[in-house]
């Protein structure tokens, strides 16, 4: 009995073992579909672009009265005058169904939208303000220089009175909704989710030559306008790397291209000004004046880039964009 006694006292004072469980291979191995923190990058971005597109492509149909009002629509394109309210609504719309495609897809990666470049808190405050300021200076310096090199010259005011105002509150709402489309089209979602696989810059790169790319369809586009295209949004990026949102790359896009169509008069990739402040005529080469294009094909344009970007990096110091990780699936046992 006292042997028995002590063999059990022996037995129960050793500590209880604690085994680790394991989730079972096929659960965290990485395969075609998920990577060793998710869903892989390829496979988001691809969900993204297919909600996007369905979403657009829907209304474009829906606005046109079915397939074969939209082959109407395309034939008598290039007959469209290119007006504020034209742009308002489209650039609106379009820019409202993004956000919706986003916001999808923050519900399904358990993020918040704000996550994505354009929190709403400091909307419109002092980074925006600078990038309006800073796009609208670069438009004005690379027309500068291109008149004092007599490519260049104001003939005189084209609107008088009220109209003046009006325009000018029209093409500024205009601008801002192209400036918020395009930035969070190609610098949003696309580019955290992209930035999260490869690193910030090479996901810069990849969506600065895809911007680039989609210029390049614009009518009489030539090889500068592209590569100033591509630098153009090398800059915005450089712009977010450094404040962290999307809001001084949304002013920078505002102002240069309100100062290029409204105030000034000049072509923007290709579309003819309407109801602008200034009368303006070009003169010289199309590689200095950018011809029938517009300042984006002249070899001056990537000129001021660069040099905006010089001078924003000197002021702008600091990394402020989050690289967001994907997030680990739960395991569970």
């Amino acid at each position: 009995m006292s042997v028995t006694s002590e063999k059990t006292t022996t037995v129960s004072s050793v500590p209880p073992v604690t085994m680790q469980l394991r989730p079972a291979k096929n659960s965290s191995a990485p395969g075609i579909f998920q990577g060793p923190n998710g869903l892989r990058t390829g496979w988001r971005l691809l969900i993204f672009a297919a909600l996007l597109v369905t979403l657009l492509a829907s209304f474009v149909l829906i606005r046109s009265g079915g397939v074969q009002g939209f082959k109407e629509a395309r034939r008598h394109a290039g007959e469209v005058t290119v007006t504020p309210l034209l742009m308002i609504k489209g650039e609106g719309i379009a820019f409202l169904l993004l956000c919706v495609a986003t916001l999808i897809m923050a519900r399904l990666e358990h993020r918040k939208f704000s996550e994505y470049g354009l929190p709403l808190r400091p909307a419109l405050g002092k980074n925006f303000g600078i990038g309006v300021l800073t796009g609208f200076s670069a438009i004005s310096g690379t027309l500068l220089a291109m008149f004092l090199l007599h490519g260049f010259r104001v003939t005189g005011l084209a609107l008088h009175g009220t109209a003046i105002l009006s325009s000018l509150l029209a093409w500024g709402i205009a601008f801002l909704l192209v400036g918020l489309f395009e930035e969070f089209l190609f610098r949003g979602y696309v580019q955290c989710t992209l930035a999260s696989g490869i690193g910030f810059w090479p996901a810069a790169f990849v969506m600065s030559g895809l911007f680039g790319f989609g210029h390049a369809f614009n009518a009489n586009e030539n090889t500068v306008g592209s590569a100033a295209v591509v630098i153009f949004g090398l800059l915005l990026c450089l712009f977010l790397r450094r404040t962290g949102t999307l809001w001084c790359a949304v002013g920078f896009h505002m102002g240069y291209d309100w100062g290029q169509t409204f105030f000034y008069g000049v072509p923007n990739s290709g579309i003819v000004p309407y109801h602008n402040l200034l009368n303006s005529t070009f003169s010289g080469p199309r590689w200095l004046t950018g011809g029938i294009v517009g300042p984006e094909a002249s070899v001056l344009t990537p000129i001021a880039l660069l040099v905006v970007a010089l001078i924003f990096s000197r002021y702008y110091r600091g990394n402020r964009y989050p690289i967001l990780k994907p997030r680990s699936p739960a395991v569970t046992v």
